[in-house]
């Protein structure tokens, strides 16, 4: 195996240097612009780092469920999951934090690199409830830098083409992978028949 083993090897590979336009949509602080793309988003790719390792974790809600809070800082409400809070705990022991929107239809993507922390502030929770449920934490992340990532991933990957979309029925589920994994202890198709009367009931 043939390996990258410092920066000048790295850099050689790719050539030439980033076209101007690469570097000036770099914004320390919030634009009109990158606030509307924002807005637009009902999906969050969130990465955090701690010291066992890094984490990367789909958040996705109401577009514009993070908000805009001021031209440095962003806040994302930790709705209901599974409880394992991996990158909550990245959180609290390592800031660095960032965020990757998605949005249904475009091919813009929207990154967020800053450093966070999680407020449990009772009027911020609450101003974020959703049927009369509130998160428990909110993630308030405090801007380093923002841009737009090109579309070529979600061109080459034709993520919204409906003519790609993988049929469900041709891939393993939820409660199959559980069952396999636990000799059928945990999951299975009693799993599978639960989900969506149990997540209907937890989603907020």
């Amino acid at each position: 195996m043939h390996k990258i083993t410092d920066l000048a090897q790295l850099e050689a590979l790719y050539q030439p240097a980033p076209a101007p336009a690469s570097m000036v949509k770099v914004a320390k602080t919030m634009t009109d612009d990158y606030r509307r793309l924002i807005e637009a988003s009902p999906f969050c790719a969130l990465a955090t780092i701690g010291p066992e390792d890094i984490d990367c974790s789909p958040r996705g809600d109401k577009p514009g469920f993070v908000r805009v809070h001021d031209e440095k800082t962003l806040m994302m409400p930790d709705r209901k999951g599974n409880n394992r809070i991996d990158s909550l705990r990245n959180i609290v022991r390592d800031p660095r934090c960032a965020f990757l929107f998605l949005i249904p239809g475009s091919g813009t993507t929207m990154r967020v690199n800053g450093r966070a922390h999680l407020s449990v502030d009772p009027a911020l929770l609450e101003s974020f409830a959703v049927e009369e449920k509130a998160p428990r934490t909110v993630i308030v992340l405090e801007i380093d830098e923002l841009y737009f990532q090109c579309a070529r991933a979600i061109i080459r990957s034709e993520l919204w083409n409906p003519a790609r979309h993988v049929d469900p029925a041709t891939l393993p589920t939820p409660g199959e992978i559980l069952a396999r994994m636990t000799a059928n202890e945990v999951g299975g198709d009693a799993y599978d028949k639960a989900w969506p009367e149990r997540a209907r009931a937890t989603m907020w």
